[in-house]
Order: C-alpha cells, then sequence, then structure tokens
C-alpha cells in the first residue's frame, strides 16, 4: 500500500513537501515515481527515483524545481517541489516499480494521489 500526504493549496513560486509512505510489502529494492494527473489530461510521469537513490529521472517542465528523494529507513518517497506554478496543478500519485520509467505501465503499485493546487 502506498498513501500520499502534503498536498495542498499554494501561492504561485511557493513549496510543497509532498510524501508516500508505503506498507504491506518491502519497497525499498523497488524504484519509485512520482505521476500528476490535471483535470481532464492524461496522467504524466513527473519523476521517479533508483531503489537506492542514487539515478533520479524529471520531465522536462518540473527538472530544476522538484526534487525526488527516498528514505528506505522510513518506507518513504518525497517529492520537493519548487517555485511552484499554475501549470503544477493536478492530483498527484506515488507508484511502484521493478525499475526507474517515465512509463505509467511499468509501475506494479500506486497510491489514491494527493491534490495539489497552485493558485496564481
Amino acid at each position: 500500500q502506498l498513501v500520499e500526504s502534503g498536498g495542498g493549496l499554494v501561492q504561485a513560486g511557493g513549496s510543497l513537501r509532498l510524501s508516500c509512505v508505503a506498507s504491506g510489502r518491502d519497497f525499498s529494492n523497488y524504484a519509485m515515481g512520482w505521476f500528476r494527473q490535471a483535470h481532464g489530461n492524461q496522467r504524466e510521469f513527473v519523476a521517479a527515483i533508483d531503489w537506492d537513490g542514487h539515478i533520479t529521472d524529471y520531465t522536462n517542465s518540473v527538472d530544476g524545481r522538484f526534487t525526488i528523494s527516498r528514505d528506505n529507513t522510513e518506507n518513504t518517497v518525497y517529492l520537493q517541489m519548487n517555485s511552484l506554478k499554475p501549470d503544477d496543478t493536478a492530483l498527484y500519485y506515488c507508484a511502484a516499480a521493478k525499475l526507474p520509467s517515465k512509463r505509467s505501465t511499468a509501475y506494479d503499485y500506486w497510491g489514491q494521489g494527493t491534490q495539489v493546487t497552485v493558485s496564481s
């Protein structure tokens, strides 16, 4: 089970940190990803991290503003989001996969999502 938290309403230029806590199985050897889905749009890749945190990947639109990290001792993955823009408004999901990937179909486990709303 994956449970996201940390979403909310923030003004443009602000920051939020999303958390995803894993339970029910050992996710420490899984890659983890963050995806988002804005209203009326398809789910899109945001960021991914490999099992030990040495490899990260970001979609171009968030590179330099968002940082993905993980703490396997806490079974938690984070997404630090800085310099937020109204276009970042979406439901954010965390997911687990055997290897890091930009493709949502590569992920076996998904959380329910946490809403991020950025006002202009």
